[in-house]
């Protein structure tokens, strides 16, 4: 029988090659404040303004060191939530067979975090990628909490082909960029 750190490799190795066909990008870092700070740091670039929405399941402290950045907004205005080219938030779960992250949308401002800004960034701890979509609604997965969540699946950037050829950023952000923390 394989060990639970093998299980989880191959979890978070299927996770990561599901996301990237979807067009995300996908980095794997240690749980630590600083690696986390400088994950989205190097995501982000040097853009004028990230959101953020402050996590439900991680805990806050591993948010610390990317909360010292100036450019960093936990409570916008509604002019500052259009115009930012950043947001982060929590996904309290990830998908391996589809590469897609579950954004918890009555959360706080995650919702609205997670949707406007070009760029999204969505930090999933490693743990909490089951194998299927359908494992969320398991009362067995992860303490029941996809029974008890408003929550979106988000696999890869926004993309619409509605009216012709693929179009990505009409409903939501052009890129996602996910953090997965081992």
């Amino acid at each position: 029988m394989p060990s639970l750190m093998v299980l989880e490799s191959s979890s978070v190795l299927q996770f990561a090659e599901a996301a990237v066909k979807a067009v995300a990008t996908v980095e794997v870092i240690e749980r630590s404040p600083l690696a986390l700070r400088d994950a989205i740091r190097h995501a982000v670039g040097n853009v004028a303004r990230i959101l953020f929405a402050s996590p439900r399941e991680l805990p806050i402290a591993l948010f610390s060191e990317f909360l010292n950045d100036a450019r960093v907004v936990a409570n916008p205005t509604p002019d500052q939530m259009v115009h930012s080219a950043a947001g982060v938030t929590e996904a309290f779960a990830g998908v391996a067979s589809t590469g897609s992250v579950c954004i918890d949308v009555s959360y706080q401002r995650t919702g609205l975090v997670s949707l406007l800004a070009p760029l999204q960034i969505a930090v999933v701890a490693a743990e909490t990628i089951v194998p299927r979509p359908r494992d969320l609604f398991r009362a067995d997965m992860l303490d029941g909490k996809g029974l008890r969540r408003d929550f979106v699946f988000v696999t890869g950037p926004s993309a619409t082909a509605d009216m012709g050829p693929l179009v990505r950023g009409v409903h939501g952000p052009h890129k996602l960029h996910i953090i997965v923390l081992r």
